[in-house]
């Protein structure tokens, strides 16, 4: 892969920037080029960031980036990636918080449930896995969740977009936070598969024996708990690997044509994951139950290993925090907030492309590697982008602003409280006496 692929992709995105384009594009640079921040101003004393830092604020508040063109302009790259036309897109489902417990100024803030209740923003990613191994995660849509809307109806949403863009077949991978009915039924009009991790204590319905001709046909069969061995239902099938490089030895089951009680219309099939080695202490690992909602299939070796892929999702979120810088400014408005975020999958879709480019730039403590990570990019890029130059225009000075005028007064911002989500019932109706 040469720089002319990272030179046309840039220019396209520049122009999806639509306003403010040249300071949003450069403060982008300035970000994959900066490894430590303490605040946004910052960025302004990149050498690739040619404005005032004032002009980061500004491009911020006024930029409007085109999340829709932008998802098409990564999915045209995906596909150059793919080789054939029958090959599973793998995409990973999640959805991460914007931790803001003290901007009492930022409208439209929820709880958040992450590892604790975090008060902030929540936002749903939905990413390509490009590799079959490593931390490569590239999002396609990286989406604020408003306080009206719950994240697995907004990554069904995500997910449907994406497959209407895509010819090849889907492979969604979820973490057990959908798997579940409700998850079953909002994706059941996308042209999709989904694998997802479900909870151990879940519970499960066969298929209902034939219609005895007598009475409303049964909707459910014979009930299988996971977490109770003696209600289980005979296995379809088994695979068992004998020498896993990593997890050593591994056995697979299987159970065909199962269902969720709120979902009896949508079978399944439910994947049981057990690690035969124990753990250094002795203990079993505790095993992975999967389920699989599809049309197509995989073969039962196959299908456990793709899920282990979904973890990606995480490492790019890790990394946006950490290294791309997405949760350091503290803006104002959500609209700020979800253009910022905007910027993040672009970002990370021009260090995909220049992985193949850059030459890796070493600390002194770090060891070389064939596969850069999405880090060891960033760390290397500068050189990159001096090379293949800026889209943008250079900035013309327009003087010296006259500032705030005398005696006018300042007002301070609104104060708005915290949303807190709950589960609506129906009113009941009043009855009239007779």
């Amino acid at each position: 892969m040469n720089s002319e692929r990272l030179k046309e992709f840039r220019q396209a995105a520049y122009e999806l920037l639509v306003k403010a384009k040249d300071a949003t594009f450069e403060l982008m640079d300035a970000v994959m080029t900066t490894r430590n921040a303490a605040c946004l101003a910052e960025f302004a004393l990149s050498p690739l960031f040619n404005r005032q830092w004032s002009s980061i604020y500004e491009a911020l508040q006024d930029s409007r980036p085109d999340r829709k063109q932008l998802m098409v302009l990564y999915i045209k790259q995906l596909e150059r990636q793919v080789v054939s036309s029958q090959e599973y897109v793998l995409m990973a489902i999640d959805h991460t918080a914007w931790g803001r417990p003290d901007a009492q100024t930022l409208k439209d803030r929820t709880h958040e449930y992450q590892q604790g209740v975090v008060i902030g923003q929540g936002y749903s990613t939905i990413a390509w896995i490009p590799e079959l191994e490593g931390s490569w995660a590239l999002p396609l849509l990286h989406e604020r969740i408003s306080s009206s809307e719950s994240p697995l109806p907004k990554a069904a949403a995500q997910l449907k977009q994406v497959c209407k863009q895509l010819a090849n077949p889907v492979l969604a991978v979820l973490d057990r936070e959908y798997g579940n009915a409700t998850w079953v039924l909002a994706s059941a009009d996308i042209q999709a598969d989904c694998l997802m991790r479900v909870r151990k204590n879940a519970c499960f319905w066969s298929a209902p024996p034939a219609y005895s001709g007598r009475g409303r046909p049964r909707k459910h069969g014979q009930k299988m708990k996971l977490n109770d061995p003696d209600t289980w239902l005979e296995t379809n099938e088994i695979v068992e690997i004998d020498h896993h490089p990593r997890l050593g030895q591994v056995r697979v089951r299987q159970w065909k044509n199962l269902h969720f009680y709120r979902a009896a219309g949508h079978p399944l099939n439910l994947i049981l994951v057990e690690r035969i080695n124990p753990m250094s202490n002795g203990r079993p690992f505790p095993p992975l139950w999967l389920a699989w909602v599809g049309a197509r299939t995989l073969p039962l070796e196959q299908v456990w290993f793709k899920y282990l892929r979904r973890f990606g999702v995480d490492h790019w979120y890790r990394f946006a925090k950490q290294r791309l810088h997405w949760t350091l400014p503290n803006l104002r408005t959500p609209e700020q907030c979800e253009r910022w975020s905007d910027l993040m999958p672009l970002m990370s879709w021009q260090l995909w492309l220049a992985r193949d480019v850059v030459v890796e730039t070493r600390l002194p403590w770090q060891s070389a590697t064939l596969n850069l990570t999405p880090g060891r990019v960033a760390q290397s890029m500068f050189s990159v982008l001096v090379e293949i130059g800026t889209p943008t225009q250079v900035p013309k000075p327009r003087g010296k602003s006259p500032g705030w005028a005398k005696g006018n007064t300042r007002t301070k911002p609104p104060r708005y409280p915290t949303v807190k989500k709950r589960c609506s019932r129906p009113k009941k109706s009043k009855k009239v006496a007779a």
